[in-house]
C-alpha cells in the first residue's frame, strides 16, 4: 500500500509539472525537466528591462537583496523603474525564447503581477536585450519616470490633448483624432503593430488619463516628440492583459 502510494505522488507530480509546462510561453514542454518550484514567497523588485513577446512580459527585475532576475508573466503593461510583485512561481533553466530569438539561462514564470507601484526614479531601458527586435519579437522601452513633460497640444482640426481625448473619449469613439506628445515607452512588433506610449504633460496619473497608447506601423524612439493622427477606439480589449479605455489605432506618426 505504501509503494502505490508513493507511485501515486509521483505520478501528480510528474503531471503537475508537464500542465505548468505547457502553458508557458513556446509551449516549452521539452524544457520541463528542468524546472523548479520557486515557491509561495512572494517575488518582487524593482523592473530594469521590459520585453513583450508572444502573448508573455518578460522582466529583469532586481530583488531587494541586489539579485537580478528574468520573470515571465501573462502580457501586462509595466514600466521600466516601477515596482512589482508576484505570488512566486515557477523557475526554469536553459529556456529558450523562440520568439525572442534568445536563451535565458534561469527565468521565472509567474501569474500577472500582483502589484505594480511607481519607483521614485527610473532609468531608461537597456537596448541589449530589448533594443533589437527579431522578426515576430519586440523591444520596450521607457524614459525617466520622473522627467517633467510639457508638450504644446496639435493645431488644426480634431487636435486635442492626451488629457482632453481620454474626457472625450466617448464622442470621439471611432474618429480621428491628432494627438501630439513625447515617447515615453515603445514595444515593437506585437500583433503585428508597433505600440507607441505617449503624454504631453496633462492629466494625471491618479486618474489614469495621462498616457495614451498608439498603434501603428511607423516607428518613434523614446523622447522623440510627435504627432499622432489616427483612430480613436473607446474601451478597446485585445485580450492577454491589452485593454484601454482610448487608445489611437492605425496611426501615423510624425516627428
Amino acid at each position: 500500500m505504501k509503494k502505490n502510494l508513493i507511485l501515486s505522488l509521483s505520478c501528480v507530480i510528474a503531471l503537475s509539472t508537464v500542465s505548468f509546462a505547457l502553458a508557458m510561453p513556446e509551449k516549452a514542454a521539452s524544457a520541463a525537466g528542468k524546472t523548479s518550484q520557486a515557491g509561495a514567497e512572494p517575488l518582487s523588485g524593482k523592473v530594469l528591462q521590459t520585453m513583450d513577446s508572444g502573448g508573455y512580459t518578460y522582466m529583469y527585475i532586481e530583488k531587494k537583496n541586489g539579485e537580478k532576475v528574468w520573470v515571465a508573466s501573462p502580457a501586462t503593461p509595466v514600466t521600466v523603474g516601477s515596482q512589482v510583485t508576484f505570488k512566486g512561481g515557477m523557475e526554469m533553466a536553459d529556456f529558450e525564447s523562440k520568439s525572442l530569438k534568445r536563451k535565458f539561462d534561469k527565468i521565472v514564470f509567474a501569474d500577472s503581477a500582483v502589484s505594480d507601484t511607481p519607483a521614485k526614479s527610473a532609468p531608461a531601458a537597456s537596448t541589449k536585450d530589448s533594443g533589437k527586435s527579431a522578426s515576430g519579437g519586440s523591444k520596450a522601452a521607457a524614459s525617466k519616470k520622473d522627467a517633467k513633460i510639457t508638450v504644446s497640444k496639435a493645431t488644426g482640426a480634431n487636435a486635442y490633448t492626451v488629457q482632453e481625448i481620454f474626457a472625450n473619449s466617448a464622442k470621439l469613439n471611432k474618429k480621428k483624432v491628432v494627438v501630439r506628445g513625447k515617447v515615453v515607452k515603445v514595444s515593437a512588433g506585437i500583433m503585428g503593430k508597433n505600440w507607441i506610449h505617449i503624454q504631453d504633460g496633462t492629466g494625471n496619473q491618479a486618474k489614469k488619463n495621462h498616457n495614451l497608447v498608439c498603434t501603428s506601423k511607423d516607428m518613434a524612439d523614446v523622447d522623440d516628440v510627435v504627432t499622432v493622427s489616427g483612430v480613436l477606439a473607446k474601451d478597446k480589449d485585445f485580450g492577454g492583459g491589452y485593454k484601454y479605455t482610448a487608445i489611437v489605432e492605425e496611426a501615423t506618426i510624425k516627428k
